[in-house]
């Protein structure tokens, strides 16, 4: 089914709008979340919280890309879930590494938390991925939005773990010139 007649299933408050977007798109949220949690059970938990919140945000929210909306809402839900677990202790998986391999684009002072200044933080970082060429940021997104592993991105591009590797910290290290050039 097409993503438009999903979401029209959704704003008709059809409950098969459910199913179908299962159908469609089960296996990509379910990859995200269980890249970020490692565990199976928790992931098909975020699966199905991302299917509720989609209905509790349609309407009045109308998507324009089905996809991305459901994978950004997989990942906050994963992300909080992931936090609510490791809150005194880190776990196991990418995010933990993720995470510190990001720390260092980033300053260590507070200010970055205040809203306008995430939300122009989050601007410069958009403007930054999309000036990349379009391997690095094909390895980067896979790495810091999905949280694949280096073997899994090694394996989906056919690269080496050295390659992937130096990709990705040749391009924090470009980040981290943007960000420093932004005063961030």
């Amino acid at each position: 089914m097409e993503d438009e007649k999903i979401v029209d299933l959704f704003w008709a408050r059809i409950e098969s709008a459910v199913s179908e977007t299962a159908s469609k798109y089960g296996k990509y949220c379910y990859a995200i979340a269980y890249n970020i949690l490692n565990d199976s059970s928790d992931a098909d938990e975020s699966v199905n919280d991302t299917y509720l919140d989609a209905w509790n945000c349609m309407p009045p929210h109308r998507p324009s890309i089905l996809s991305t909306f459901l994978g950004k809402i997989t990942r906050r839900i994963s992300i909080d879930k992931w936090r609510k677990y490791h809150a005194k202790k880190r776990g196991e998986g990418e995010v933990p590494l993720v995470l510190d391999e990001l720390q260092e684009c980033l300053s260590d002072n507070n200010s970055v938390e205040q809203e306008v200044e995430l939300k122009l933080l989050a601007n410069v970082i958009n403007s930054f991925v999309k000036e990349l060429p379009e391997m690095e940021q094909k390895v980067f997104l896979c790495r810091y939005w999905y949280m694949d592993s280096i073997d899994a991105i090694c394996t989906q591009f056919g690269f080496s773990k050295g390659k992937v590797k130096s990709m990705l910290f040749r391009t924090r290290e470009k980040l981290r010139d943007v960000l420093v050039k932004e005063e961030f």
